[in-house]
């Protein structure tokens, strides 16, 4: 008898310790920002993400969302940190104590990926467009997290890691889950290496990620503008109740919503496509032309001399 006391002591002890030891690894900075999801139609929700730069506003500069079915939750993108992910699933636990089944990301960028680590953790299966790998197998990858344990600490620190896919998607599809439908559509190379959007066809919920900058101006980087351009002519087309952009506010007027992005992109090639061809210098070329329409839009000053930089050696590799 003593010893199967003994025995059940001791495995409870060791279960206490384990449990004990799970909690505090999987505990996360807390966030000053508030990280509140917002009910968009009877199942499907986003989290509102602040209009600023990369660092600003502890990182929460970008959107997120998730759809709950019979079966169990979809997460769409994981936010900035591993702490306003976390957030987030605590937003997503005040709806539901349904399984995180699936997350599907909308593209490799820094502002939506550094949760997925939390989601990981909960069980989900990762979904990512085809490219992810040029981010996550690049130098640049590895670099701007070490930049982001400093410019984010403590919400990024050395136990915030990269999570690679258990998925690549590299085509449209639909899938079913929980009694709804869904649609992925596949944008191929536009934003970043590779992008991708999904529609909850049970809600016309759709979610597009950084497709869309609503609000702001729009981060270009290394994108294919011309093929982004006209990823907006086609989606401009789709028709949905709510269109939710990796930046700003959800819309009930997705075209009206869309055409900041597809505006300031076009104005980018229009004022730049002769200057390429005339062969002038980028500094002097800039001090000419007229920004008053987007200069007083937040994250102006931080991205749009580098956004004007990008569409201008964007237009010397497609000239030449």
């Amino acid at each position: 008898m003593f010893s199967v006391i003994r025995s059940n002591t001791k495995y409870f002890l060791t279960l206490f310790f384990l449990l004990s030891f799970s909690s505090q690894a999987e505990e996360y900075e807390k966030v000053s920002v508030e990280v509140k999801a917002e009910k968009l139609s009877q199942n499907s929700y986003y989290i509102p993400g602040m209009s600023g730069a990369a660092t600003e506003f502890e990182g929460f500069i970008s959107n997120a969302g998730f759809i709950v079915t019979e079966e169990g939750v979809i997460v769409f993108d994981a936010l900035g940190t591993p702490s306003l992910a976390n957030a987030m699933l605590q937003e997503i636990r005040k709806v539901t104590d349904k399984p995180i089944k699936l997350l599907i990301s909308s593209h490799y960028h820094a502002d939506h990926i550094y949760g997925l680590q939390v989601f990981k953790n909960e069980g989900a299966e990762i979904w990512a467009p085809k490219g992810v790998y040029n981010y996550l197998d690049s130098e640049n990858s590895k670099n701007l997290l070490e930049a982001r344990r400093t410019a984010l600490f403590p919400w990024v620190n050395e136990d915030t890691y990269l999570v690679k896919p258990d998925r690549i998607v590299d085509q449209d599809e639909t899938f079913e889950m929980g009694g709804q439908e869904f649609l992925i559509s596949f944008f191929g190379s536009v934003h970043s290496d590779g992008d991708l959007a999904l529609v909850n066809k049970s809600d016309e919920v759709l979610y597009i990620g950084d497709v869309i900058f609503a609000g702001r101006v729009p981060f270009v980087g290394n994108a294919d503008i011309k093929k982004w351009i006209s990823t907006l002519d086609r989606m401009m087309k789709v028709k949905t109740k709510y269109l939710i952009p990796g930046h700003g506010r959800a819309s009930e007027d997705a075209k009206e919503t869309m055409s900041l992005t597809y505006e300031y992109l076009n104005f980018l090639i229009d004022q730049f496509t002769p200057v390429v061809e005339d062969m002038e210098e980028f500094d002097s070329a800039y001090q000419k032309i007229d920004w008053s329409k987007y200069e007083k839009l937040p994250a102006f000053d931080e991205a749009n001399r580098r956004n004007a930089y990008s569409a201008f050696l964007y237009l010397e590799r497609k000239l030449q």
